[in-house]
């Protein structure tokens, strides 16, 4: 079966936590030690440029920042089904992650900027896990 999304490359040493983790079903951040947790995994701090890194497991929770609802894909690669939503979200902790917004209508009266989002996984074959998000279920998710 065709991948309806480009692949990532989880290999690279400098973001290979973060896939192993999405595998394990965990959402692991790259927190700098002195500045906190940031988003994209990457050698420096994007703040204090340290070297000092190390690894979070997030919570999985956060806020919708932003969204768009994609009507027509733009590249090629991607044939995910649309409408689709293209997510902006707010890490409890602090980190945004560029994803989609999933198990809700593609429908602007039913997603609201600030709504609460938790992450689900899905698996793209023996290749990597992504996060996605959907609308939080409640305390007890």
């Amino acid at each position: 079966m065709e991948p309806l999304r480009p692949l990532p490359n989880p290999m690279l040493p400098e973001a290979k936590p973060f896939w192993d983790g999405l595998r394990q079903r965990r959402l692991m951040l790259p927190r700098c030690r002195s500045c906190g947790p940031f988003f994209y995994p990457r050698r420096l701090c994007p703040s204090c440029h340290g070297r000092d890194i190390d690894w979070i497991e997030a919570s999985g929770k956060g806020r919708l920042y932003s969204f768009s609802i994609v009507h027509q894909a733009m590249l090629p690669a991607f044939k995910v089904a649309t409408p689709y939503v293209l997510a902006l979200v707010e890490l409890d902790e602090g980190p945004r992650l560029m994803s989609n917004l999933v198990e809700v209508e593609p429908d602007p009266e039913r997603i609201r900027i600030g709504m609460q989002v938790e992450v689900v996984y899905e698996d793209l074959g023996d290749v990597a896990t992504l996060a996605l998000f959907r609308p939080a279920r409640g305390p007890a998710s």
